[in-house]
């Protein structure tokens, strides 16, 4: 195994998890207005399910596209228009949740599912497969990019769920919990910017 390439792709899969995009966003969001334990299965969903996904692109998911481009691009604009309304969903809620019938914070499932329409992710996931693939021989380099990319996710996921259980505690208006709720709804739309860059070029 390559330590050099090792070290570069961990590198890769902190500033790829870390980063803000549409993972943390909805977990920043969810963990202020449902509460870090609630928002506890969607961490959860969300590093396992992308961890998932890094090693089901490194075994030939990625060829597929390669081979059928078009898929790729379904699957992106699709994924757009799913964040997009995940956005407005977001940005139009009341406030902090104690516990109403009718509100909940995503599953385990769904945000696992979630990394499927996640632009960030299948860039992150791609690249990280096409550069790093020398970590190891076959299929070990892709285990270990499945790895790799799985305890940077949990870093990461629990660290933007934690900073919302945080500000939960700080924001006690309900209008400025609204306020923040339509900040985070922007950004996340925003977070869609990779994928319309190549069709503004």
């Amino acid at each position: 195994m390559s330590f050099e390439i090792l070290l570069a792709a961990a590198v890769f899969a902190v500033v790829m998890t870390f980063t803000p995009g549409p993972n943390n966003i909805m977990l920043m969001a969810s963990a202020l207005n449902f509460g870090f334990q609630r928002t506890l299965p969607l961490v959860f969903g969300v590093f396992l399910g992308f961890g998932f996904m890094v090693f089901l692109v490194g075994i030939g998911l990625g060829a597929i596209f390669k081979l059928y481009p078009v898929l790729l691009t379904i699957l992106k604009y699709a994924g757009a228009a799913y964040i997009i309304w995940l956005a407005w969903m977001i940005g139009k809620s009341d406030g902090v949740e104690e516990g109403k019938k009718n509100s909940r914070p995503f599953t385990f499932l769904e945000g696992a599912a979630f990394q499927w329409v996640n632009a960030k992710g299948w860039i992150a996931a791609v690249t990280a497969v096409s550069a790093y693939a020398g970590i190891a021989s076959f299929p070990w380099n892709v285990i270990a990019l499945a790895l790799i990319f799985t305890v940077a996710g949990a870093g990461s996921s629990s660290t933007w769920a934690f900073f919302g259980s945080a500000l939960r505690r700080v924001l006690k208006d309900p209008l400025h919990v609204k306020l923040f709720n339509f900040i985070m709804a922007v950004l996340l739309v925003a977070s869609l910017y990779p994928v319309f860059a190549d069709r503004w070029k």
